[in-house]
């Protein structure tokens, strides 16, 4: 799985050597590899990789060359550089406080660099290179993370022709199915019977229709950690059309919904001592006679009205009533990721997690937490005295905030509104996207923040 094997005999070395280490490394070499590597060592830069032979010019091992301080992602790219064959790593070159995490991170990427998303492609086998497993790597978890991070790709690159709120809930229930959870789903009127109206407004105009996911796992008396997730399966704008630019890439509006299914899967792979539950609105935010419309004033579950200033800010609509019932049950932790706002996107760019917090302890905790993962985040200010921007003579709450500033922010403190306990909260503004390719992160879906989000939910209710 994952071009990783247990068996080592005959495997090649990889030789893992930091750019400003090649020197030194090459000196306490035998003559051949001296001489085969004269006058070519003043040009090998990090991520480049060379066959070593032996006496009769077969492979007898390889050269990666690394950056001087190497990362989850140095070799991510290298199995689709070699010949089929079973290698293993030689890491003594690095220099390193932790051979054995950075071992793990290393495996890690290798694997993660093996995913691809052919599902609509003719599928094609090529010989591929294999790893062997370094001695004593936690497999387990190397593998619960790579599943959880495919899992989470896989969802977001799917169109929407195959993932809408139906699909989206198949997905979440075959997550419940494996790892013994409950889930209950709310679906088209009902959401207005059991007070979801924000939640069926955006999603009433769509032939699929939509639906409140809640999955829930573990003993009831562990902490309980609550994540939600954004899962808006197409996004037109509503009746505020996006333009044809604008809609490119919104299969990937649901993708605050697959990181939340994928850091639960990670979770409960793991077996952390937490409750869990999952909440995700699954929605098409679609263009019909009975589509919700600009001036349109909506109820919530929590009671507050809110005016519709555009339709394409849909999300903080159905997280608001998602949000609200997180809040019912007081948990410990509540986490939301979503694709939320262009803004952040200038903010932070497209290859970093954005993140609001209000308590400084619990924002401190995340950036420590993103910092050991090798996942980005940047905390964005939760600025009460932009809440105004929010404000209108009509009912209790816009859902756009007037001007064109400060869009990430106000998106975030209409979110608040719905939240019973903003210190215990953090909600992450994401791309979900990789808007180019590097090892290992090709372009398309990713669950960015959920490395993140694990580390600091095992050092919080684990460590």
């Amino acid at each position: 799985m994952y071009d990783l094997v247990e068996e080592s005999a005959g495997a090649l070395p990889i030789h893992l050597v930091p750019v400003s280490g090649l020197a030194d490394w090459l000196e306490a070499q035998a003559p051949l590899w001296r001489n085969w590597l004269s006058g070519r060592i003043d040009r090998l830069k990090a991520d480049s990789a060379l066959m070593l032979p032996d006496d009769d010019g077969t492979p007898a091992a390889v050269l990666a060359v690394v950056a001087d301080t190497p990362d989850m992602w140095s070799i991510a790219g290298l199995q689709k550089r070699l010949p089929a064959d079973r290698y293993v790593l030689d890491i003594s070159a690095l220099n390193t406080d932790d051979a054995l995490a950075l071992a793990q991170d290393l495996v890690t990427g290798w694997a993660l660099g093996t995913y691809t998303f052919d599902r609509y492609k003719k599928s094609e086998t090529p010989p591929v290179a294999h790893l062997v497993w370094p001695v004593d790597v936690d497999q387990d978890r190397v593998l619960a993370v790579v599943e959880a991070t495919c899992l989470a790709r896989t969802l977001i690159n799917t169109p929407a022709q195959d993932m809408g709120p139906s699909a989206l809930e198949a997905a979440a229930r075959s997550l419940a199915d494996r790892f013994d959870g409950k889930a209950r789903t709310i679906v088209g009127e009902d959401l207005l019977s059991e007070n979801f109206p924000m939640i069926h407004a955006v999603g009433r105009a769509a032939v699929d229709p939509p639906r409140l996911i809640d999955l829930t796992f573990g003993d009831a008396d562990r902490p309980k950690v609550t994540l939600v997730g954004k899962g808006v399966c197409f996004d037109t704008g509503g009746l505020d059309l996006k333009p044809a630019s604008g809609m490119e890439l919104m299969r990937k509006d649901m993708g605050g919904a697959a990181t939340v299914l994928g850091l639960a899967h990670l979770i409960l792979a793991l077996d952390l001592p937490v409750r869990l539950r999952v909440l995700i609105p699954a929605v098409e935010n679609a263009v019909a006679g009975n589509a919700y419309r600009p001036g349109d004033i909506l109820r919530s579950r929590k009671g507050l009205t809110v005016e519709i200033g555009n339709t394409d800010a849909e999300g903080r609509l159905v997280l608001g009533d998602a949000l609200t019932l997180a809040g019912e049950e007081e948990p410990d932790l509540l986490v939301d990721f979503a694709t939320l706002t262009g803004a952040a996107r200038v903010a932070v760019g497209t290859e970093i997690a954005a993140f609001f917090a209000r308590d400084n302890d619990l924002a401190h905790a995340l950036e420590q937490a993103g910092a050991k993962a090798g996942d980005a985040v940047w905390r964005l200010p939760l600025h009460e005295g932009y809440r105004h921007m929010l404000d209108t003579p009509f009912a209790d709450i816009n859902n756009a905030g007037s001007g064109r500033f400060a869009g990430a922010s106000t998106a975030a403190l209409f979110l608040k509104e719905f939240v019973a306990d903003p210190d215990r909260w953090l909600h992450l503004d994401i791309m979900a996207w990789n808007s180019r390719s590097r090892p290992g992160r090709p372009r398309g879906g990713e669950a960015m923040g959920l490395r993140a989000l694990f580390r600091m939910i095992e050092d919080r209710f684990v460590n």
